[in-house]
């Protein structure tokens, strides 16, 4: 089995391949963690892998809270995320590759990302000044019939788009013409689409592209028959994420 370390970045949002994350980044953890990979040449790749919290908190508790108003917040690199940050993520998450990391006046930086590959979160070091994993990249497999059903999905989701845009033939792509080839397809569509966090996550994990199709083909008619009476729901970017306040 193969295995890349990589600095790890937990958010309470699903990171996709193709997909662009724009971060703001504040907390001392994570600054730490920019500030490593700023030592990468620019011509190799700053990467980390982003995993979508299971159970924990993304930015940490910075004063005393309830119950106990004297207790201290934790500290370090796990804060918030329990005695066992690797039970606090999902397993599965994302490669990202920031092509710009900009740093502020006030010592912050803001981040800009785009997933790359899938990987397998296999264990978690909190020994230093941010976490880093062990990770085990995934391979996409193309699955049965994931060009039919890619063609299927995309006929769907126009129709997804236009009840989220209203009905007034406004697409959310805005023009663009969307991708033919079935795996990014079936990222796009589970990045664009408002879905929550533990649907995003079960799509991310598929076993192949045919399956993740046949999956999100289930979720948009079910979605779309839903917002039939909801037409004023705001469209979204399809390849951009909002700006994660870390």
């Amino acid at each position: 089995m193969t295995t890349v370390r990589l600095p790890l970045f937990p958010l309470n949002s699903v990171l996709f391949p193709g997909l662009v994350l724009p971060l703001n980044i504040f907390e001392e953890r994570y600054r730490a963690m920019m500030r490593e990979l700023l030592k990468v040449p620019d011509e190799e790749q700053r990467q980390f892998a982003v995993v979508a919290i299971r159970d924990g908190r993304e930015v940490a508790p910075s004063a005393p809270g309830l119950p106990d108003q004297t207790a201290q917040p934790a500290q370090g690199p796990a804060a918030g995320f329990g005695d066992d940050p690797l039970r606090a993520f999902h397993e599965v998450g994302c490669v990202a590759d920031a092509a710009t990391i900009r740093e502020r006046e006030d010592g912050g930086f803001e981040v800009l990302a785009t997933g790359t590959t899938r990987v397998r979160l296999r264990s978690v070091d909190a020994s230093g000044p941010f976490l880093t994993a062990e990770l085990e990249p995934l391979e996409e497999k193309p699955g049965e019939e994931a060009g039919a059903l890619a063609e299927g999905v995309l006929r769907a989701f126009r129709s997804y788009q236009k009840r989220l845009a209203g009905a007034r033939e406004r697409s959310l792509s805005s023009g663009t013409e969307l991708p033919d080839d079935p795996s990014v397809v079936s990222y796009l569509v589970a990045a664009a689409a408002v879905l929550d966090t533990p649907t995003k996550q079960r799509l991310l994990e598929a076993d192949d592209t045919a399956s993740r199709l046949r999956d999100e083909l289930t979720v948009l008619r079910a979605e779309t028959a839903i917002i039939r009476n909801l037409p004023s729901l705001p469209a979204t970017e399809l390849t951009r994420g909002t700006t994660s306040l870390n």
